[in-house]
């Protein structure tokens, strides 16, 4: 008896319920092996933007963010 109908075996013997649970447990592992897509790095998901920011533009928007903020807490 190979895998499948061992499997198929133990299905027949389960009530209508139990059944359903067992179905939707195998699509729950077939679609979490499946649909499994290389995530991407954000420098990758923003590759065709052309965006180019360079370390000015960062030290500029840090200076902006920084200038207003409240230095007097208590």
């Amino acid at each position: 008896m190979n895998l499948e109908e061992a499997v198929l075996e133990k299905l027949r013997h389960l009530p209508v319920d139990k059944q359903q649970q067992l179905l939707d447990f195998a699509e729950f592992l077939y679609q979490k092996t499946t649909l499994k897509t290389p995530l991407q790095t954000v420098k990758g998901l923003c590759a065709d933007l052309k965006v180019d920011i360079t370390e000015e533009d960062i030290a500029q928007a840090r200076q902006e963010m920084w200038d207003n903020f409240p230095r007097d807490i208590v």
